[in-house]
């Protein structure tokens, strides 16, 4: 299905007309981002047993671009993630791809008795390699997943998110992966990447040994300018929270943290780190649902279909708060993959889900935009259009708050480009600082609060920032 906003707020689904509406695979996820740097996103749809890119004409119609581009990926796909690794201003293509199995490997797992059978664990299936397709800026891509180490190793990947997790200017790659030990791929600057997740302990859990690792971000969620690292596992492994120390090592923090108990009957899948208040400070959201509709049967307390997570960001220790926040926090999903937006421009962050064998579920954010709040749409020119990777420090009432635009995250989804930062009570900005993709920085002053400003790279430095928001709608 495509979605089209209407003017009264209702969507209608365009699918059909726009060309979208099937691709003959089994889809899984998506990513988008403007890759011929256009000015319109354009849509790569991942699954089985190959992917699809469309590209968006401009007119509201897409073209399937696949074999053009070169991006097809056999095999199983999982998330993918549009970045610029090379910094040479045209979004890559990092694919995620999950195991070794088609249709001639399927196998008997569970029980030979009725309502027991089950899905196979993924120990019965081989790992592989996930794919890196290098933009050649006129329309295709190229394969260089081995040139640039990525093949190197084998995973089983379902969740990644692009991020500089050691600020040098160079995105890198972390990868969520199912029953063996997570990656941590550091883009050199020369078109290699070096897997260090070992090293930077963000390999395994407190157990140190592979979880099912689901989903996947990264922010600065402690406030002290480095980007941490959140992971979603599946019940009885609590999901991983890793404090960057800013030494291209991380700390385990799930426990002190207050994250250790609260997940551990529950599976867990797209994940987000969102400041839904506007406090200021980085909360937490997490889907969850079981992967066996009969789980119940094989574990006492645990069930398919859960109710998600929100959870409060307080000193850097979480609370979670769902069940005071609205009744679709107090229903059980199967949950999977999960976006984030503004979809309604009131200045707060809403949420999108998918379920497994059931609608997608749009939750607005009603009186997140109590606290003020500014909001920034990015326009790269020497970077790639949609600025990803570009690092925004903004300083209001004298606190600095530092957010990067990341590629992928969560689970099998994509989400506003657009970064919004909670204030507080802070009525202005004094400052904010731009640090592009292409090295370029820039600089704002003086700010209102409880707007969008479209800020577009500039050659030297001194950006031109637009104002796209006069008034914010009243708080809900």
């Amino acid at each position: 299905a495509l979605y089209r906003q209407n003017a009264d707020g209702t969507f209608t689904d365009v699918a059909q007309q726009a060309g979208v509406a099937s691709s003959g695979i089994y889809g899984m996820g998506v990513a988008v981002g403007d890759y011929d740097n256009d000015g319109y996103p354009d849509i790569y749809v991942t699954g089985f047993p190959h992917n699809t890119l469309y590209h968006n004409n401009g007119d509201g119609t897409f073209a399937d671009v696949t074999d053009k581009a070169g991006v097809a990926a056999s095999g199983w796909s999982t998330s993918a993630a549009f970045f610029d690794y090379n910094r040479d201003g045209y979004l890559d293509l990092f694919v995620g791809r999950y195991l070794d199995w088609d249709y001639s490997k399927e196998v008997f797992c569970g029980e030979r008795r009725p309502g027991y059978r089950s899905y196979c664990h993924p120990d019965q299936f081989r790992p592989i390699s996930s794919r890196l397709f290098r933009n050649n800026g006129d329309g295709t891509f190229t394969d260089v997943s081995e040139a640039s180490g990525i093949a190197k190793h084998e995973g089983k990947a379902l969740g990644v998110v692009a991020f500089d997790f050691n600020r040098d200017g160079w995105m890198d790659l972390y990868v969520a992966n199912d029953a063996v030990r997570n990656f941590l791929f550091r883009n050199n600057g020369d078109g290699t990447f070096t897997e260090m997740a070992l090293l930077a302990e963000v390999a395994y859990g407190l157990q140190g040994k592979p979880q099912s690792g689901m989903g996947t971000d990264a922010a600065d969620y402690d406030g002290d300018g480095w980007p941490d690292l959140f992971v979603t596992n599946i019940d009885y492994e609590p999901n991983n929270l890793y404090r960057n120390s800013g030494d291209e090592t991380f700390t385990d923090v799930t426990i002190s943290a207050n994250l250790g108990s609260v997940a551990l009957l529950f599976s867990a899948f797209g994940t987000r780190f969102i400041d839904y208040d506007n406090d200021g400070a980085l909360d937490l959201v997490v889907l969850n649902g079981h992967v066996l509709d009969n789980i119940h049967l094989f574990r006492e307390g645990v069930t398919f279909a859960e109710r998600p997570f929100l959870l409060r960001n307080s000193g850097g220790r979480f609370q979670e708060v769902g069940a005071t926040h609205g009744p679709a926090f107090e229903k059980a999903y199967v949950g999977r993959a999960l976006a984030t937006g503004d979809f309604d421009n009131d200045g707060d962050i809403d949420l999108l889900w998918v379920t497994n064998g059931g609608p997608p579920v749009l939750l607005r954010n009603d009186g997140g935009n109590r606290n003020a709040w500014i909001g920034f749409e990015l326009v790269g020119t020497a970077s790639n259009r949609d600025a990803i990777g570009a690092l925004v420090t903004v300083t209001a009432g004298g606190r600095r708050r530092v957010r990067e635009l990341v590629g992928g995250s969560s689970y099998c989804a994509a989400h506003d480009l657009r970064l919004l930062f909670g204030l507080g009570t802070v009525e202005k900005v004094e400052k904010v600082e731009i640090r592009w993709p292409s090295g370029v920085t820039s600089q704002l002053e003086n700010l209102a609060a409880r707007r969008y400003y479209r800020v577009q790279e500039p050659e030297k430095e001194k950006p031109a920032a637009q104002d796209i928001k006069k008034a914010a709608k009243k708080p809900n």
